[in-house]
């Protein structure tokens, strides 16, 4: 087959997906970035373009804090989560000589329920009189019931680090099942010990893994309103809930657009920045 048959057949492969994708979701992501630059009188919605929407938000401190406030939530989950979920592909990868798919298919039990489900399970656990302060109470370790684990940032940290960690624990497995074992041997034999040789051979050649499990869990946090909305309270409030405010109760869909528009950049820009900072350390997302 020759080199222009091969081309015109990988575009007829790839030409449904992309225009899948353009369609599905590159067309709304323009329609966001539209939306963002008119401007919306209850029902009446002005099309003249303009930057008003931009200067509103960013000139309310509220819109500020809960950006801030998002951001810190979502690196608090992600470093969380990818602590947690280090130890568990390694021991996965290193330690589990059989059945390891069975470890991975119990890893996915999570999904098997709905996520609404599981924020509203996470409430019962963490509630005044839910299952942990009760416990505790039970053996004597605590006196009064915890409020610090319930309607606050808190709560949503430890939520979304459980729902997530699924997906930090597969591509760090992943990562870590493509290290070569001989790898290993070889630092053994020049005398390294356990621990000079994980942080000089297994985390380094892991860490493609570990950006990767930082980037997945990080962006998908920022946005999320169901679990602040359930388990933060006040001060648990992330800068979704008030693009879903401003979209529906308070009917100015331009102004929710715009926030969605700074959160993705926003973000972007903090993932840009992981991707770099893991290639300068030794990873490379692939």
């Amino acid at each position: 087959m020759s080199r222009g048959a091969e081309a015109r057949h990988g575009l007829i492969l790839i030409g449904p997906p992309l225009l899948y994708a353009l369609i599905m979701l590159a067309a709304p992501l323009a329609m966001i970035v539209t939306f963002s630059f008119w401007t919306q009188d209850y029902l009446d919605i002005d099309t003249t373009l303009t930057l008003d929407n931009y200067r509103e938000a960013f000139s309310q401190p509220i819109y500020r804090v809960l950006l801030l406030r998002s951001i810190v939530i979502s690196l608090v989950v992600t470093v969380t989560t990818v602590i947690l979920a280090f130890p568990m592909a390694y021991f996965l990868s290193f330690k589990v000589k059989r059945r390891k798919t069975l470890w991975l298919f119990l890893i996915t039990i999570p999904f098997w329920t709905s996520y609404l489900l599981r924020v509203f399970l996470w409430k019962v656990i963490l509630g005044y009189n839910g299952v942990l302060n009760s416990a505790l109470q039970g053996v004597g370790i605590i006196d009064e019931p915890l409020t610090f684990i319930l309607y606050n940032a808190n709560a949503v940290v430890i939520t979304l680090a459980h729902a997530w960690a699924p997906f930090a624990i597969l591509p760090i497995f992943v990562a870590m099942e493509k290290i070569d074992r001989s790898l290993l041997e070889a630092a053994e034999d020049l005398g390294d010990g356990p621990v000079r040789r994980f942080f000089r051979v297994t985390l380094p050649l892991a860490m493609p893994g570990v950006m990767a499990a930082t980037i997945i869990v990080l962006i998908p946090t920022v946005g999320d309103f169901i679990t602040p909305k359930l388990v933060g309270g006040t001060d648990g409030l992330m800068i979704a809930n008030m693009i879903q405010v401003q979209i529906g109760r308070a009917n100015n869909a331009p102004l929710g657009a715009t926030l969605a528009i700074i959160s993705m950049v926003v973000v972007s820009l903090i993932a840009v920045g992981i991707y770099l900072a893991g290639r300068k350390f030794g990873g490379r997302v692939e």
